[in-house]
């Protein structure tokens, strides 16, 4: 579903998704330090919205719609910021349309199962790799990669919120289709 059809299909979900995210998560006046290192004087606090029972079910129900029509067995992301979106989606997903879900970590762990990516991500799936914020996509990337690295597919890359900073180039550059909630664009 196009970011078009999706405001269109979802109208209600679209605007009170954004009126949350804007409540809760949006800080602005500040000077932030991003994940990619480049400093703003806007900044989402997704952790707020995602933990948040009624943001945390619109944006299971807008990955749910944005995912409709996909050929996708499960989806994941990167620790921290995927790790809720990914839980809810899951839950959210049954018993329609049942995904298993997984997530990612910068490095093995040391102990354990001394896995890089943990939970039910199996050889040959179709993934989509979810994220909270993208900025240069940068994250979201090392999770493509050991996805990729693990033997399977991706489908997309679906972000709540895209800043509009390179995110979209660094995904086309590596052949991923790249898919967003909402942009900075919903909020300035």
């Amino acid at each position: 579903m196009a970011d078009g059809e999706w405001e269109q299909a979802g109208g209600a979900l679209h605007r009170r998704l954004r009126e949350v995210i804007a409540e809760r998560s949006l800080l602005t006046g500040g000077a932030f330090t991003l994940a990619s290192g480049r400093q703003s004087s806007l900044f989402f606090d997704m952790k707020r919205t995602m933990l948040d029972p009624e943001g945390a079910n619109l944006i299971a129900e807008a990955v749910l719609r944005r995912l409709e029509g996909m050929d996708v067995d499960a989806v994941g992301g990167l620790v921290m910021g995927a790790v809720p979106i990914v839980a809810v989606a899951c839950a959210k997903s049954f018993p329609a349309r049942p995904l298993q879900g997984f997530f990612v970590r910068k490095e093995a762990k040391d102990h354990g199962t001394a896995r890089q990516i943990d939970g039910n991500l199996v050889r040959g799936a179709r993934v989509a790799i979810l994220e909270d914020v993208t900025t240069t996509g940068g994250s979201a990337m090392l999770a493509v990669e050991a996805v990729r690295g693990a033997g399977a597919e991706i489908a997309c890359v679906l972000t709540v919120v895209d800043r509009l900073e390179g995110a979209a180039a660094t995904f086309a550059a590596a052949g991923v289709r790249f898919e967003a909630l909402l942009t900075r664009d919903d909020f300035v």
